[in-house]
């Protein structure tokens, strides 16, 4: 299935702010929680995607960064 080339160059802008969004919402779960249980990491960054609009994230993804975010504290350079 071919995809018009425009059709990419018009939904990126709207890709890129979602991303910055998730970013965002990650980066400070990471300050806040980073190294705390991984139930409470998720929790903290589920609420912090809903709090930047960007809560329609894959659930695998949300899962992998809550367990990074929750195991930072269990190794220098994270």
């Amino acid at each position: 299935m071919a995809t018009d080339p425009s059709e990419y160059d018009k939904s990126m802008p709207a890709v890129a702010a979602h991303l910055a969004k998730v970013e965002r919402a990650v980066d400070r779960t990471r300050a806040s929680h980073g190294g705390r249980p991984y139930a409470e990491v998720h929790q903290a960054l589920v609420e912090a995607l809903q709090a930047e609009d960007a809560q329609r994230v894959v659930p695998q993804v949300v899962e992998r960064f809550a367990r990074q975010i929750s195991a930072a504290g269990d190794s220098v350079g994270g």
